[in-house]
């Protein structure tokens, strides 16, 4: 690799560190290729992007971001996720690394904060945006189907009353 080629990598970095809500540092004891593409389609699916990056052009683009404080993390065989989701990348890393121990999750940032790895497991605890989205679409159309229901009841109560009277004189 090339200065020009590290120079578009670390600006590319950058670019991703200041436009994610959240980066989550894993460590990759030993994935296989297999495992890497099966991580990173697992991630796409969420909506979140899984890059192996050198730990010193990592450390380079991280300074001058929110998340300057996760270069501590960078040693060893590391990896970073990262979604704009600010839940994503975390469900992702967390699902993946409950299936398969040579994955850690050993930390990262979200808005600016470090976070543990106990953190970034809470972190993925979390609805994610869709769902919480979802959650209140269905906050806001329960009180018309309430409402639905009420005014329709004592219609429903005079029609089963009417009925019974006329299977009361039929028989």
């Amino acid at each position: 690799m090339d200065r020009a080629e590290k120079h578009a990598l670390v600006d590319q970095l950058k670019g991703t560190f200041t436009e994610s809500a959240v980066v989550v540092v894993t460590k990759n004891h030993g994935l296989t290729v297999a495992d890497v593409e099966e991580l990173r389609a697992k991630m796409r699916d969420a909506g979140a992007s899984y890059k192996v990056a050198k730990n010193r052009l990592a450390k380079i683009a991280l300074e001058g971001t929110p998340y300057e404080g996760l270069a501590d993390f960078l040693v060893g065989p590391t990896a970073l996720a990262t979604s704009s989701d600010p839940v994503a990348a975390a469900k992702a890393a967390n699902d993946f690394a409950k299936t398969n121990d040579k994955l850690e999750i050993i930390g990262g940032g979200m808005d600016g904060k470090i976070l543990s790895s106990d953190e970034v497991k809470q972190l993925a605890s979390l609805p994610s945006l869709d769902e919480l989205r979802a959650k209140i679409v269905g906050l806001v159309q329960a009180p018309a189907t309430k409402i639905a229901q009420i005014a329709a009841a004592p219609a429903g109560q005079l029609a089963r009353v009417f009925g019974a009277y006329a299977a009361k004189e039929d028989a």
